[in-house]
């Protein structure tokens, strides 16, 4: 008799085994893929070349209209700066990495473009983790570029090796590891349109050292010269032999280097139909600039013709500074809280509520309020505990400011509004004047010298400040000149911005002034890049408020909790310093205060002689202030 279970068991193995043999060579396959077997028929290595990875660094940059790149040398990125120099790019080196970034994010602060910074790996790049952040919530577009261990070397003990993505992905909008020369030019170009995309913003782009080095180079350090006799040795060696041709197969055919198209939101017709109406219905309407204004593709002279087209009173703040030149009668400057209280409709343009608008809670709950910001989470910061948007616009603020002028051409708004603001702004200004005249236990008075600062500074200034008490009266006392014409650290709050903003800013506008404004303690980074602005023949003049002291904490700290601990600084001479490093030095003190003027018009001209001058002012302790006061 026939056993009728054996029929299913004879079909069972067939079956079996082609599955087997299916994930077998599918296995095989995707294997083959990962080492770019596949990709090495079609595309060969040209083994007797000695063109590297950095020359195709270097043709991006170029391609994407870069003319600096901001390093302190290393190793790791040593291919890439010398191809950049050959190429026409000017490499710039600083002394610390941070003054690199710093640099980097004031080129692209005020050119549109991408500013770029190149590090070595590990500790190199961890000293740019501040510049990267302060460039990250200041929506500055920065690429930064990092050396990094042999692709092959990583996590096995390599010199500087570290997790640099880790690092890097809370901070940029793009992060990137190159593993294949081929892949440079299209990494680059995805990261530069990414830094300029929607809301700009710092990218970073890993580099390891094969990927820079030519050929024979990398062969020489990845290849043992001998062929190993054992099997597994063999096996190793043909391991490494693949991973070099896949490095470099078709590392030199031709790629499309330029710019990729950049994604800008904007706001409908829609919404700014709306808007229109809001405003077209308003009594007393407001602006608050910030820095989104500024940003491109809408120029900063059409920004402000369409301002002062729509006329109405308007707060500048970040990159807007200086938009509507000097003593313009809609810029108003004091009593900001005050004024937006008032008013029936205020348009926050680029503007957050964050800390600087106390989260939201100064604005008048009865206002109609209108926000326009390319960042959809920046813009309705706080919105759901201290205030409501009427109309919230996810766009450029640039695109939108031309299209509500368009819709509201020819309307216009009672001038007693604007006169009342302009009104509470003199009164304010007669506070300052008295206080420069007030007495001073010893040292200079800190707002007279800044009042004469103002009087002296010429209209091609540029104005760099970086600093606490000293540098937060500056912002009321001292007027930028013009439209980008002012650079300070941005929201997040960071000293030592200074060198490194001075530095992108002569390079980005040379025929400027460029008067940076320094409290002694932010001075304490920024005092080595003296050899920088030497070396690289950048004359820039530098006023430092010398308090002997963190005077804005101390301020605070000792009435709130008795002691004065960590505040103390001393009176030291920077000036001297700064001889030392090949600038000029100059000195205000009690001595010559009736030489202010005669002191800084010296420092100017020595500036314009081609020298870096550091002027150290000695000022009291004062408390002028109604109350803190921040930039």
């Amino acid at each position: 008799m026939e056993t009728p279970a054996a029929a299913p068991a004879e079909g069972f193995f067939p079956s079996f085994l082609l599955l087997a043999c299916g994930t077998l060579v599918a296995a095989l396959l995707g294997a083959a893929h990962r080492l770019g077997l596949f990709y090495q028929l079609m595309h060969k290595v040209d083994k007797a070349s000695v063109r590297h990875g950095g020359e195709n660094v270097a043709a991006v940059l170029k391609a994407h209209g870069v003319r600096f790149v901001f390093t302190l040398v290393g190793g790791h990125i040593s291919p890439l700066l010398v191809a950049c120099e050959k190429l026409g790019i000017r490499v710039v080196d600083t002394r610390h990495e941070v003054t690199a970034v710093f640099a980097a994010d004031a080129v692209a602060r005020l050119t549109g473009t991408v500013g770029v910074a190149a590090v070595t790996a590990g500790p190199g790049l961890t000293n740019t983790v501040t510049a990267v952040k302060n460039a990250q919530v200041a929506q500055s577009p920065l690429l930064l570029l990092g050396g990094a261990a042999s692709t092959l070397l990583q996590k096995r003990g390599a010199l500087q090796a570290m997790d640099h993505m880790s690092l890097f992905r809370p901070l940029c909008k793009f992060c990137a590891s190159v593993r294949r020369v081929r892949d440079i030019v299209p990494t680059l170009r995805a990261a530069m349109a990414a830094a300029q995309s929607g809301t700009p913003g710092p990218v970073f782009v890993e580099l390891p050292l094969d990927v820079q080095y030519p050929y024979f180079m990398v062969e020489k350090e990845m290849l043992p010269v001998n062929l190993p006799r054992g099997l597994v040795g063999r096996v190793v060696f043909w391991y490494l032999q693949n991973c070099l041709t896949n490095l470099f197969a078709g590392a030199w055919e031709p790629q499309p280097e330029g710019p990729l198209p950049v994604n800008i939101p904007r706001a409908s017709p829609q919404q700014v139909q709306r808007c229109v109406e809001i405003l077209s219905r308003a009594k007393r309407p407001l602006m608050v600039l910030g820095s989104q204004a500024l940003l491109p593709p809408t120029p900063a002279d059409k920004f402000r013709t369409a301002v002062e087209a729509l006329g109405v009173p308007c707060f500048l703040g970040g990159m807007a500074r200086g938009l509507l030149g000097r003593n313009h009668p809609l810029h108003i400057r004091q009593n900001r809280g005050a004024a937006l209280k008032k008013a029936d409709v205020v348009i926050l343009a680029g503007a957050v509520c964050d800390f600087r608008l106390s989260y939201g809670r100064v604005l008048n709950r009865k206002s109609k309020i209108i926000i326009v910001n390319r960042d959809r989470d920046e813009m309705l910061l706080n919105s759901d505990v201290f205030w409501k948007p009427q109309e919230a616009v996810q766009g450029d603020v640039g695109f939108f400011m031309l299209k509500l002028v368009e819709g509201l051409q020819g309307h216009t708004w009672a001038p007693d509004w604007a006169e009342e603001l302009r009104e509470a702004d003199r009164q304010k200004e007669q506070t300052y004047r008295e206080k420069a005249a007030m007495p001073v236990a010893q040292h200079l008075n800190p707002v007279r010298v800044l009042q004469l600062v103002e009087e002296t500074l010429p209209d091609n200034s540029f104005l760099v400040v970086d600093g606490g008490d000293f540098v937060a009266t500056a912002a009321y006392l001292v007027q930028p000149r013009g439209p980008l014409r002012w650079l300070d650290p941005g929201a997040f709050g960071t000293l030592g911005v200074g060198a490194g903003f001075a530095l992108g800013a002569k390079l980005c506008q040379p025929d400027a002034e460029v008067w940076c404004l320094f409290g002694d303690g932010a001075f304490g980074y920024s005092l080595i890049e003296f050899d920088t602005f030497v070396r690289h023949k950048i004359p820039v003049i530098a006023l430092i408020g010398n308090d002997a002291g963190w005077t804005q904490i101390s301020r605070e700290q000792v009435p709130r909790l008795g002691s004065n601990v960590a505040c103390d600084l001393a009176y030291t001479d920077y000036h001297k310093a700064a001889i030392g490093l090949g600038a000029r030095g100059l000195l205000l003190s009690r001595e010559n205060e009736d030489q202010i003027v005669k002191v800084l018009q010296d420092g100017q001209q020595q500036c314009r002689d081609g020298h870096p001058v550091v002027v150290n002012i000695l000022i009291g302790r004062t408390d002028f202030r109604e109350g803190a006061i921040s930039v």
